[in-house]
């Protein structure tokens, strides 16, 4: 594997710029028209380079969001999959506050780490290997626009590439302190939940009103009772509003929810308690709406023997590879929900998703991308031995 060290070192000003380059082209998930604009300029832009680099590229375009690529190398049944997003949090103007810069060792700004820079990585281990005439098989690289807010209208294509599929790779970045992969992630369930009361003078609550904020009340603390830490299930009301008044009994409130839950089990369990909510007071009315957005990640026989073959390549670089399990989710939960053996964390080591100090460690560059390209290889090469 020196060889493909030795080449991801030569290029590693190569890999710092385009990172760079892509970071500063701003992609929100859209939320207007303006964003939708932004990310669908990058997404022509990656959609030049795909093609530049030997991929047969297929742009499926969307309403209201950045559109959606789907880049292909080679011809044959069952490709390697590898995913990757271009979406960001940040909102159109953020450069401004936040500017792509290197600080010592640090490329810092708004997308480098969650997840441009996991997208570079993928596109110079497939280059690589191409260089190199060492892969050995078909590669599908999905780009989405929209994994940020759950992929909404890109899990069905995701579903589908990876039915056809071999294994997928997922390169968000890798997971802190120690640059572990992903084995397992938690699903995660998104619900709202809505009392309605009976308003009235605040004075005379007792005998005429039903207060949905008195209601909502008993139902959080409820909720929070549902929770088991020891089978990892966390529950978290972020927000709830409620009333119009300090003296008016409150008609309406509303709360939003959301579940984590470590495998299927345990999501359907914890759906259904939160869906089929009853009220304490007769007079107030529930209504509770959504479900899990992201099934789990489980820890499958496919993911530990892509695991294991990361291990095997990380030592020839002279990396030590752990794995860790995530509390959040990604578009790899959906590959592995379906049975397609899937190993995430491939991306860049660095920190701060999401955070004014998001950055990747230019130092680790060359490896993580040297890793991407020998995981690749193995199992375009059928040497990963998947069930």
């Amino acid at each position: 594997m020196s060889e493909l060290l030795s080449y991801m070192q030569r290029h590693t000003d190569e890999i710092v710029a385009l990172v760079r380059l892509l970071a500063e082209h701003e992609s929100p998930t859209a939320h207007d028209p303006a964003e939708k604009a932004a990310s669908d300029h990058l997404a022509t832009y990656l959609e030049g380079m795909l093609t530049g680099y030997g991929a047969e590229v297929e742009r499926l375009p969307q309403a209201v969001r950045g559109d959606h690529l789907v880049a292909r190398w080679g011809q044959g049944e069952r490709p390697t999959l590898i995913l990757a997003h271009y979406d960001t949090v940040w909102p159109l103007g953020t450069l401004n506050s936040m500017p792509v810069r290197v600080v010592d060792d640090q490329l810092r700004g708004p997308g480098v780490y969650d997840m441009k820079g996991g997208f570079v990585l993928g596109l110079m281990a497939v280059r690589c290997l191409r260089e190199m005439v060492r892969l050995h098989g078909p590669v599908t690289f999905l780009i989405n626009s929209d994994e940020e807010v759950g992929s909404l209208t890109s899990r069905s294509l995701i579903e589908s590439e990876a039915r056809r599929s071999q294994a997928a790779l997922v390169l968000e970045p890798a997971q802190p302190p120690n640059a572990a992969l992903k084995t397992s992630r938690k699903g995660v369930g998104r619900f709202h939940l809505k009392v309605i009361g009976q308003p009235g003078h605040s004075g005379w609550v007792a005998e005429y009103g039903v207060s949905a904020v008195e209601e909502m009340a008993r139902q959080v603390v409820d909720l929070y009772g549902l929770a088991d830490h020891g089978r990892g299930t966390t529950i978290n009301v972020g927000v709830m509003q409620g009333g119009t008044r300090a003296n008016v009994i409150a008609a309406e409130a509303v709360a939003d929810i959301d579940l984590r839950v470590t495998n299927k089990a345990e999501g359907e369990r914890m759906t259904e308690a939160i869906l089929n909510r009853q009220p304490f007071n007769p007079g107030a009315k529930i209504e509770v709406s959504g479900g899990l957005n992201r099934p789990p990640m489980e820890r499958t026989p496919g993911t530990v023997a892509l695991f294991e073959a990361a291990q095997r390549v990380g030592e020839s670089l002279g990396l030590a590879i752990t794995e860790s399990s995530s509390g959040g989710g990604s578009d790899g939960n959906f590959t592995s929900a379906i049975g397609v053996p899937t190993l995430d964390g491939l991306g860049v080591v660095g920190g701060g998703a999401h955070g004014h100090d998001e950055h990747l460690l230019v130092s680790q560059l060359a490896a993580r991308a040297a890793l991407v390209a020998g995981v690749l290889e193995a199992v375009t090469s059928g040497r990963v031995g998947l069930p």
